[in-house]
């Protein structure tokens, strides 16, 4: 058992929020790569402090959890800051650099090679975990895919939100896990009750309807169907390709000297969007991280022609009248909100 370092839970958060150009206005974004360990840093610390909080994580004991890699980031920091080591379930496809940075954090890693058939990555990386935890006596799983700490990590962003933003007309979110779109909606809102909330999904994703297929991006968008989605929130939804968020991640690098990875890239783009179709609104989004993990891919000449991402961009979304109406291929956007058994929550046109 390692000694706890509570003092590290003191380099969470406190992120500045800063205005991005948009053609002749601007929005807001809150620059979460001023945090140690990013955005999801404040999930992990409060899925764990709570978890301490009713005895389901016993001191010492072994935190086991599936990512992506930016979540992993979260737990390693939390992990060191309670006293618990870290076991994270990935994939064959995480970044060397991130499997790099792991080891040096002392985390474990169990490598799934091939992905689902039918859950992709995801699947099997839960299937994995499953094993684990059966042969892990005292294990703890945040289950960061329904586990309402997830959202609850981010009343504090939103607090913080409240103290450094006037007003807020309109939320962009990207959606993963769901928790963060979750947590802010429900706080922020009670400070701006008609907050609109704009989803970001990834291409690819079956989180609002569309068909689960093989994805590019990372940390955006699920191929399985996360409960901790609050599927009412939301307003309207836009789906982004690889290589729209690729032009994005780069254009706001050249133009602001602010760079992160697919999610921020995607969020960029809507919530330029946005404030370019409604300049009278004040329009507010996150960038949950900065640019080192993608240094290989985003920001890869090489890496990117190899995968096809320099084709020519939309400059606007393709409009669907229904989330299932067509497979979307690259940008699309729909004002109709389902939940995954069809039912309708919410539209705005």
């Amino acid at each position: 058992m390692t000694a706890p370092q509570p003092a590290l839970l003191g380099l969470v958060g406190h992120t500045p929020v800063v205005p991005i150009p948009a053609g002749t206005g601007s929005y807001l974004a809150k620059l979460e790569a001023a945090s140690i360990a990013g955005m999801k840093a404040r999930a992990a610390v409060s899925m764990l402090s709570a978890a301490r909080a009713r005895g389901d994580l016993a001191p010492g004991s072994t935190v086991i959890e599936s990512t992506s890699g930016t979540l992993g980031l979260g737990l390693a920091l939390a992990g060191k800051a309670f006293g618990c080591p870290v076991v994270l379930v990935v994939d064959d496809e995480l970044e060397p650099d991130m499997r790099a940075l792991f080891t040096a954090f002392g985390v474990g890693l169990e490598v799934v090679r091939d992905p689902h058939p039918e859950g992709g990555w995801q699947r099997a990386r839960l299937d994995r975990l499953a094993e684990l935890l059966e042969a892990t006596p005292g294990a703890y799983w945040p289950d960061q895919y329904d586990n309402p700490d997830n959202a609850a990590g981010y009343a504090d962003m939103a607090r913080e939100l409240i103290e450094q933003v006037e007003r807020a007309d309109v939320l962009v979110a990207g959606v993963g896990s769901g928790g963060h779109c979750a947590g802010l909606t429900r706080s922020l809102r009670t400070r701006w009750p008609d907050l609109r909330v704009v989803g970001v999904d990834s291409v690819g994703s079956r989180i609002f309807g569309q068909p689960a297929r093989p994805r590019l991006m990372r940390g955006l968008g699920s191929s399985i169907l996360p409960r901790n989605v609050a599927y009412g929130d939301f307003d309207e939804v836009h789906w982004i390709g690889p290589a729209e968020a690729v032009a994005s991640c780069r254009r706001l690098a050249a133009e602001t000297g602010i760079a992160g990875g697919w999610s921020t890239g995607a969020t960029a783009l809507v919530a330029g969007w946005v404030a370019r179709r409604e300049p009278g609104l004040r329009v507010l989004t996150v960038f949950p991280d900065g640019p080192h993990r993608y240094l290989r891919s985003i920001y890869d000449d090489h890496w990117c022609r190899r995968h096809d991402l320099f084709r020519a961009t939309v400059t606007e979304p393709v409009e669907l009248p229904e989330p299932d109406a067509a497979e979307a291929r690259g940008w699309a956007r729909c004002a109709v909100i389902r939940d995954p058994l069809g039912k309708e929550v919410r539209a705005w046109i």
